[in-house]
């Protein structure tokens, strides 16, 4: 039987197949991700625990009800300060 290794794998793709180095939110996505094109007139927030106990605020577009295009913004942590922070850099135009 053929064994892959799967760390390999996730290298080959994330470093040559994929556009990860060209990212635009490469820089800070460990702290926040703003998909603006996923922006709608009703949005909800909630927060969740993806691992290690770290919580994240998640900002969703509720039209697109949990399917591709759902997340407006990703944000580590659910400090109201920080959450507002990166939410204002979401288009004023679109946040009317």
């Amino acid at each position: 039987m053929y064994q892959m290794d799967g760390s390999q794998l996730q290298q080959q793709y994330k470093h040559h197949i994929s556009d990860y180095k060209d990212w635009d939110q490469r820089e800070h996505a460990k702290e926040w991700m703003i998909f603006e094109k996923n922006m709608g007139t009703h949005i909800s927030i909630d927060e969740t625990a993806l691992s290690n106990d770290e919580l994240y605020t998640v900002i969703t577009n509720k039209t697109a009800k949990g399917q591709r295009g759902a997340i407006v913004a990703m944000i580590k942590g659910t400090q109201a300060d920080k959450v507002i922070e990166v939410l204002q850099r979401i288009s004023k135009r679109l946040r009317q």
